[in-house]
């Protein structure tokens, strides 16, 4: 494991520093750009706004224990913009966006795609993951800004209109606790997400070995390893946003 973990960090510390040397590739960037954030909005969307009519479901029976339904958009909002929003877009880019990463980049290796592009003299890294590696950190918080958007639209409705709780104190206190700072702390937790799945897929997919069956484990394996370092990460940069940039509101 400490081996695998040792090789992992120099491939990142390769990608990282081709990252800024020329050509650019804008092209092959903004390709990555539309693959990972465009075509992942209908999946955030979905799977926002249902996040966000659970979440005010759960609270608003459990506040109406303590006559405390007015707290349930201040719930959302901060719930949203901290933790879920950020969570649960970076765990659907992996689903969609990362996984094909892994498979496209395994199956060029094990056709040796990858080592024609250096008999040709082009850096595999520099072309292939570089962009990737661009557009995931650049389009992670962008989708998490939606998921936030549609997740306290969806809130709004079932508080509103199931469990009738009035708009207007519902968006006063979303307004109230909801800190710029809150969704500021959640978008740099999504751009650090995109970036650490994004090197986990294309290192697992570059270094894959034994034909269609590797590509398939690779895909698992970069699957697996980018959810469990999102939640571990996510501990982590909570500490760290909670004590330096979003501190709890007293």
């Amino acid at each position: 494991m400490t081996r695998a973990f040792g090789n992992w960090c120099l491939f990142a510390a390769e990608a990282v520093r081709w990252s800024g040397r020329r050509p650019w590739r804008m092209v092959n960037v903004l390709k990555q750009m539309e693959f990972v954030g465009v075509r992942s909005t209908p999946i955030i969307v979905l799977t926002g706004v249902f996040v966000g009519m659970v979440f005010a479901l759960q609270t608003g029976k459990a506040f109406a224990l303590f006559n405390a339904e007015n707290l349930v958009g201040a719930t959302i909002g901060l719930s949203l913009t901290r933790e879920i929003g950020p969570v649960f877009t970076a765990i659907m880019v992996v689903a969609r966006a990362c996984s094909a990463m892994a498979a496209e980049i395994g199956t060029m290796r094990v056709t040796e795609q990858i080592d024609a592009l250096e008999v040709m003299g082009v850096n595999p890294i520099h072309y292939l993951v570089v962009p990737r590696l661009v557009a995931t950190t650049l389009m992670a918080p962008l989708l998490t800004m939606l998921f936030n958007f549609v997740g306290v639209m969806g809130g709004y409705v079932v508080a509103v209109g199931m469990l009738h709780i009035a708009p207007g104190p519902f968006l006063h206190r979303l307004y109230h606790y909801v800190d710029p700072s809150d969704v500021f702390g959640g978008l740099i937790k999504a751009a650090f997400f995109g970036f650490a799945i994004t090197l986990i897929s294309c290192h697992r997919g570059f270094y894959t070995r034994g034909g269609a069956e590797g590509v398939g484990r690779a895909t698992t394996s970069a699957v697996v390893l980018s959810c469990v370092t999102i939640l571990v990460m996510d501990y982590f940069l909570t500490s760290w946003i909670l004590e330096f940039i979003s501190p709890p509101q007293l």
